[in-house]
This record gives structure tokens, sequence and C-alpha cells, in this order.
């Protein structure tokens, strides 16, 4: 038994320096040991292998789970964060190696932060991205300002994204693994909060972190990833509007852009720009949604050419770029408008504090309520340079 360990001991050294890991990992300075860090524990494996790394390291590490809903029945459903049974595989890892963990009740901060502006960007005809806000509001926020009040140098937390030492100052940059890469949700990180965060896992693979897990000899190491938003366990976003909105989706027509009524709809929250599936009309060509007039409760479709943008509006734009942002009107960048779409040209439009984007084509499906978020093009699109939440098109 104990050579078995011995083996498994060596080998959790043995990558921890070959993916960068040992020593010093997040550059605090020193010696580990005489800096406190607070890991944002979800009881995944990204997060629980962040934790076990750095404690490994020799920091004084602090596992945070944050409790952020009523989860009731979702105790026994695993891949969702901040579950009843994360919450029990977080504390559970922070016992096996050795560090201290708390969890803390966030439920009213994250139902007031993120589900009703969830249930509310619904009723307005938008698409919400509640990771965002959690992100922006809560975990980066709330549990930031925690972190501090503990006397932490650093929070870590299992993203996929890479904070980098740049010559004035801290920068973000897009994951090594595209296929993890997380910046698209984390472009409302401003630069106080990137000078306090630590990104571990950003220059790793999914494989080498489970490799990792394995290696830690974690219970999490084959644990699938989340997929599902923590609270739209299964899917039905409009089942959540209408349980925090009682009475809300009301039935209103479905519209050609031509201005045909082709059809009813029973909620206007049942849809989002793009979607072609689930209409529940018959037409000679394929429809798509083209936009949605929520207060004249419409459904507006039409084919697919209708729906290319070149011009975009936005709002609560987060800049972290090195020029500030009123003096680059015209300034060419890279963007994305969806999570699951690459980086494409752009211009950026300063105007009189209103800030916009000038597509160099157009693309399809831009939803309002999605986020468009701003990559340098001299790096090929590696640093993120903040974002904006999209109000409109044209």
């Amino acid at each position: 038994m104990t050579d078995t360990l011995t083996r498994a001991d060596t080998r959790a050294d043995t990558l921890l320096r070959d993916f960068g890991l040992a020593d010093d990992p997040l550059g605090l300075g020193g010696e580990p040991a005489s800096h406190r860090v607070v890991v944002a524990m979800s009881g995944g494996v990204d997060s629980t292998v962040t934790a076990t790394a750095l404690h490994r390291a020799g920091y004084d590490v602090v596992g945070i789970t944050l409790q952020l809903y009523d989860h009731g029945e979702m105790i026994k459903k695993k891949g969702a964060c901040c579950a009843g049974q994360d919450i029990y595989d977080a504390r559970r890892a922070a016992e096996e190696m050795g560090f201290p963990h708390y969890v803390l009740d966030y439920e009213n901060r994250f139902r007031e932060a993120v589900m009703e502006d969830f249930a509310d960007t619904y009723l307005g005809g938008a698409t919400p991205i509640p990771c965002v806000r959690c992100n922006q509001r809560v975990k980066f926020a709330d549990l930031l300002h925690q972190s501090q009040q503990l006397g932490a140098a650093a929070m870590a937390t299992g993203h996929y994204i890479k904070r980098v030492d740049g010559p004035n100052g801290a920068e973000l940059h897009r994951a090594a693994d595209p296929g993890k890469d997380q910046s698209y949700f984390l472009f409302a990180t401003t630069q106080d909060q990137l000078d306090f965060l630590r990104f571990p896992l950003g220059h790793l693979t999914k494989d080498q972190t489970r490799q990792l897990a394995e290696a830690f000899g974690l219970a999490v190491a084959d644990k699938p990833d989340s997929q599902d938003i923590c609270f739209v366990p299964d899917g039905n976003y409009a089942a959540i509007v209408e349980k925090l909105r009682p009475g809300a989706a009301e039935p209103g027509d479905i519209v050609h852009v031509d201005g045909t009524v082709l059809g009813q709809h029973d909620g206007v929250i049942r849809y989002t720009v793009g979607q072609r599936r689930g209409l529940g009309i018959a037409a000679g060509e394929p429809l798509y949604v083209v936009r949605l007039d929520a207060p004249g409760r419409r459904v507006i479709v039409g084919p697919r050419e209708a729906l290319g943008v070149k011009r975009i509006r936005l709002h609560d734009v987060n800049w972290i770029g090195d020029t500030p942002l009123h003096q680059l009107e015209g300034e060419p960048v890279l963007v994305k408008v969806r999570s699951t779409r690459p980086p494409v040209p752009a211009a950026l439009s300063v105007n009189d504090g209103k800030v916009g984007l000038v597509l160099d084509a157009e693309e399809e499906g831009v939803a309002p309520g999605q986020a468009a978020v701003f990559y340098s093009p001299e790096d090929g699109g590696s640093r993120v340079l903040g974002g904006g939440w999209i109000t409109g098109t044209v």
C-alpha cells in the first residue's frame, strides 16, 4: 500500500512539474505557504483539481462553495454547478486533501442578481446568459470581496482562460484548449478583479486536468462536465420564467417580415433570434426567428437571409484594453457574438458615450441579450479586450 501511495505521489508531482503547476504557479512571489488563496469550488473536476494542485504547491488554500439556489430535487443530480451533490463532492475533496472548506449561502443574492435578471431578460424579448451574470455579480464580486476579507492574496478558479502579466498589467487571454475556452463568459471581468484573480488551468487541456485528477486520486476524476444552466436542469427555460413571473407568457402573433400573420404563439419567452425548429407554423420555405417584439407580443420570422446584420448596438461595455475606449473610434477588433462561434473582424463604433460594432461581413442570428466579446487582432485573437451586451442590430 505504501509503495502504491508513493508511486501515486511521484506521478502527481511529475505531472505538476510537467504542467507548470509546481513551485509558485500563481506568481505571488516568496514562499507559497505565506500566501492564502481562496479557491472557488463548484464540486466539478476543474475547480477540485485547481484547489488540490495549489494545496500541493504549498499555498494556504481555503475552498469556498456557494450554495446558489434551493436545490430540492437537484440533490441527486450531478453535472449542475453548485447543486447538492456538487457541494458534497467539494467538501469531500477538501477533507481528503486536508485544507479547510466552507459553504456560503448565497441563495437570495443569486436569485436577485441572476435568476430575476434571467426572467426579465426573456420577458423583454432578449436571450440572457446567466453564467456571465453569475460571474459578474456573484462570483467575481461578492465572493471576491469575501476572499479579500479573509486575507487572501488571490482568488483562484477552475475556468479555462489565461491571465498573463503584460507590459501594462494583467491581461486576459483565451485558453490554450480552444474547445474549453471560457473567455466569452468572462468578458465582464474588470481590471481590478483581474489583478486579484488567478486561473491555473488556462494553459492546460481538459485531458491534462483529468490526468491530474486521477493522479491526485480524486473521486471526481471521471465526473462529467456540467451542461445545463444550474437552475434550469431540464433545459426548459420558459418553465422557469413562468415560475418566476406567473402569467407572463402571453399569446400573440407569429408574423412574417412582409407583415403576413402566419399563426399564433403561446409566449415570446419560448423563442430566440435565429431559432428555426419548433415555430409551429407551416410555410413553403424554411423560416427563422428574425426578431422579437415583446411589447407587441409578436414573433417576427423570415428567410435565412433576413437574419444577416452588420451593425450591433451595445450597452454596459467592459473594456480592459490598454488604450482608453473613447479613443478607439473605428479601431479594428475581432468579436464573438455567440459563445460557439469563432471571432470575426469588426470595427468599434464609439460616439457620444455609445458603443457599437460594424462587422466586416454579415453575421446571422445576433440576438439581443447575448454578448459581443472583443479580442485583439494583433495576436490572432488571443487577448480578451472586454465586451458588451447586445441591445439591438441593424
